[in-house]
């Protein structure tokens, strides 16, 4: 439960999860060194010096016991030990110090411990002690400098920390980002190659990344050369099976009108299933990437079917933009999926959604839709509902549905199948990656 709540707020790129990786390794091995130097190093050097002062101050108070006897003893000693005394009508009652003064926490616990007469110990001035004390010879100040009690510039070490983590930090950085590089173009290529584009890509960085690289480059020739093998079989099959349906038609047209419509539908439907197949096997790496405006292309797809006596309507379109798509893959698509809202249903309701980050073409139609747990059997090549959907109003090859979700999925999207809120058959949305 604690990891996953963690997770929430870890960095999600590679970039920001290697910098933390290396950074905060970095920073915990300093905050632990640190604080054992400090409490070991400076606690212990500060005792030290606090000790050797406060046999300073008694010879000080031993100085004014015998002041008497001798006067030139208290001066002396003030002056060679460079501390001034001062006899106040009254002593100061609270400890004083800087927040960040952590060795002022030493001094005033060794004072006090070493010399019960300490009342008060004033270090709100960072360059001088000033010790209250309570002697027999009456209420007396005793100030001195701070450099005598604690090492000076302890902060540098601080500094010198920082300013070498930080330096050594950003050397770091700067190798990681070297090393992490190569990743990113060998991500960027494949998302292209996924979307159908072939971007030049030669491996670099390390072993196991240039391994992962020529791995890439070698799926991507396979890929690429079935692509144009199959490409070819299929141009060689479409010519091959055009010219026996011809001869059909020339056959059958010198047939009796009665026995020649049936077989003339016949051929009608191969010729509409072979294009089918082709179009299907041909896949959406046929047309290149172009400047489109997916709205001008909607409504010439909807205008199409409005003149063929369709009843299909175009709403909340928004303004139209040009952005890079396959504009005939698009255009067979959109077409696929209107087409099967009118072949099973009666109206097509069309809209156009543009986003920074998608194209979304929504199509919902009134017809007997698809119940949920077949939405991803429907997009399947080659699948035909026949519960679902009435056959009676046209044949299909089950291939609409299957080439639309290619072609999402060549733009960096997904075809997602719902129910119409609005007119209450299926709702198919086209959403394409910007």
């Amino acid at each position: 439960m604690f990891f996953r709540w963690l997770k929430r707020y870890l960095p999600r790129s590679l970039y920001g999860r290697a910098a933390m990786i290396l950074i905060l390794p970095v920073v915990l091995l300093q905050v632990v060194v640190s604080f054992v130097l400090v409490s070991r190093h400076f606690e212990g050097v500060t005792e030290q010096m606090t000790r050797a002062t406060v046999r300073e101050v008694q010879l000080v108070l031993e100085a004014l016991d015998v002041q008497e006897s001798q006067p030139d003893a208290l001066p002396t000693v003030l002056e060679t030990l460079k501390i001034v005394l001062i006899q106040p009508e009254r002593l100061a009652t609270k400890d004083t110090r800087l927040w960040y003064d952590f060795s002022g926490i030493i001094m005033t616990r060794d004072f006090k411990l070493l010399l019960p007469s300490v009342r008060a110990v004033e270090l709100e001035d960072d360059r001088i002690v000033i010790l209250n004390l309570d002697t027999a010879h009456g209420l007396i100040k005793l100030i001195f400098d701070r450099n005598r009690v604690s090492a000076a510039n302890s902060h540098q070490l601080f500094v010198n920390m920082l300013v070498f983590g930080a330096l050594l930090t950003f050397v770091a950085y700067l190798y990681l980002r070297n090393q992490l590089r190569p990743i990113k173009r060998l991500a960027v290529a494949a998302e292209a190659f996924g979307r159908g584009h072939s971007l030049p890509y030669s491996p670099r960085g390390a072993t196991e990344v240039r391994a992962a690289g020529n791995a890439f480059l070698d799926m991507r020739a396979r890929i690429e050369r079935q692509i144009e093998q199959r490409t070819l079989m299929l141009s060689g099959v479409s010519h091959d099976l055009r010219t026996p349906l011809t001869r059909f038609k020339l056959g059958l047209s010198l047939l009796d009108d009665e026995d020649r419509e049936p077989l003339e539908k016949d051929v009608e439907e191969m010729q509409r299933m072979l294009d089918a197949f082709l179009d299907f096997a041909r896949g959406v790496y046929a047309d290149e990437s172009e400047a489109t405006d997916p709205v001008e292309l909607v409504q010439n797809i909807v205008s199409g079917y409005t003149r063929s006596g369709a009843d299909v309507t175009l709403h909340t379109c928004d303004d139209g933009e040009e952005i890079p798509l396959r504009s005939a893959s698009v255009r067979r698509a959109v077409d696929n999926l209107i087409g099967n809202a009118i072949r099973y249903g009666s109206r097509a309701d069309v809209s156009v959604e543009m986003t920074d980050k998608y194209l979304r073409i929504r199509v919902e139609d009134d017809g007997p839709g698809i119940s949920p747990e077949n939405y991803e059997e429907a997009l399947k090549p080659f699948a035909r509902l026949e519960p679902a959907r009435n056959q009676n109003k046209g044949m299909g090859v089950g291939l609409g549905l299957s080439i639309a979700a290619d072609v999402a999925r060549a733009h960096g999207g997904i075809l997602r199948l719902g129910e119409s809120t609005t007119l209450g058959g299926l709702r198919a949305d086209l959403v394409l990656g910007r």
